[in-house]
């Protein structure tokens, strides 16, 4: 082992510039460093401690040079493995040894992975409003910016709170906001929804809808079959993951893309899904499934049956992630498309660098690594703020999935 690659320091940074982030500064004897994302939404601290106490002490020592085997040694040397804080962790330090060998390389990751497969990723934003006629005033403001792919959600007429909403995204402070979630008006709404969206749209712009997990097989199958008509580009997590055979059912009753992964941790969450051809995009979460080295797995499988990438790019991971994300799209030729946020103005205190949108498309800079930086004085300034997920009940007050 070059000396110079010897990891000498590991340093978790949380910090919540407008909101709660997981980073990590891995640095080798030669003063060579890359950084990593580890947030995850809701359990932030549980990731830093696994980090801080159980992490760092088995990289101090470890070169950095070698990926796998760290990714192999984290993974399967827990006994106690997988989950989503402990492969939030194993990404942090997986996309942090990335962006390092990129940076001794002198070259951009998406370079070291393969080199680009297409000039720009193309992305997608949120539309939603809380009638279905501000929806499509916010999609039609996305469009005139350059999307050609838009994801519209709609408040539920009788319900509250209702996700990917503004009135779904208020949080308060002594505990998690609670929503309100019936199937019956969310399954009218939604075709309603795509009505009047095609009518004053046009076919043109590719739209996708998030139902996050809270339907059953046959309400999926009903709703995946009646928007048909309307050509969706993805129907996004019609169901929870524990039992994937579920989606044989709306696969038999529509023709309909479905997009699965966002709750997935692991390249075996995705397979039954993948080899039975049961959905058209996987949409794992890179930060969430073990990094870079975990998501080039899973694209590798997915292209076998025809399945592309969607990686997960919410607000709550941070631009080094979707970093991860835009540099794996880059480097993989079954990518499909790739959700975009933007982050509020204070984060740009703290992370410099990340993906930059043009015209419906994500690129990265040339830059060594990631291209991303780490102001951990800057960080300094925004203490950790607890955050709660939200939680969803029914209208007779019991518990829903979120």
């Amino acid at each position: 082992m070059s000396s110079s690659l010897k990891i000498t320091d590991v340093r978790t940074i949380v910090t919540c510039p407008g909101r709660n982030f997981v980073l990590l500064k891995i640095v080798t004897e030669s003063g060579l460093y890359g950084v990593g994302d580890g947030t995850l939404n809701g359990r932030e601290l549980a990731v830093a401690e696994t980090l801080r106490e159980y992490i760092t002490p088995l990289l101090i020592g470890r070169d950095a040079d070698q990926i796998e085997d760290i990714w192999q040694s984290l993974f399967r040397g827990t006994y106690w493995r997988g989950g989503p804080v402990l492969n939030t962790a194993l990404a942090a330090v997986d996309v942090a040894l990335w962006d390092l060998k990129g940076r001794r390389a002198g070259l951009p990751v998406y370079s070291l992975l393969g080199g680009r497969t297409r000039t720009g990723a193309l992305c997608y934003a949120h539309a939603a409003g809380e009638t279905i006629e501000e929806t499509t005033d916010r999609a039609t403001v996305l469009m005139e910016r350059g999307f050609r792919v838009v994801r519209v959600q709609t408040a539920i007429p009788g319900t509250s709170g209702t996700y990917g909403t503004a009135a779904g995204s208020v949080q308060p402070e002594d505990g998690p906001l609670v929503e309100q979630f019936e199937p019956a008006p969310y399954l009218r709404t939604i075709p309603r929804l795509f009505d009047h969206l095609r009518a004053q749209l046009g076919e043109e712009v590719e739209l996708c809808h998030d139902v996050h997990e809270r339907l059953t097989p046959i309400q999926a199958a009903r709703l995946a079959k009646e928007l048909e008509p309307h050509h969706l580009f993805f129907l996004e997590d019609p169901l929870r993951p524990e039992h994937p055979e579920s989606f044989r059912l709306i696969r038999q009753h529509s023709t309909t893309p479905l997009a699965m992964g966002e709750l997935f941790t692991s390249r075996w969450d995705c397979l039954p899904l993948l080899t039975e051809q049961l959905i058209d995009f996987i949409r794992c979460d890179l930060v969430h499934t073990g990094g870079i080295t975990e998501g080039r797995k899973i694209a590798a499988i997915a292209e076998s049956f025809q399945v592309q990438t969607a990686w997960h790019g919410p607000p709550d991971i941070s631009p080094i992630g979707h970093a991860a994300n835009v540099h794996l799209d880059l480097a993989t030729a079954n990518f499909g498309v790739q959700e975009w946020v933007e982050h509020p103005p204070e984060v740009a205190d703290v992370i410099h660098g990340g993906p930059t949108y043009h015209d419906g498309y994500l690129n990265v800079s040339d830059a060594p690594g990631l291209g991303c930086e780490i102001d951990e004085q800057a960080a300094k300034k925004y203490p950790y703020i607890r955050g709660w997920l939200p939680v969803t009940r029914r209208a007779d007050g019991s518990v829903h999935d979120w």
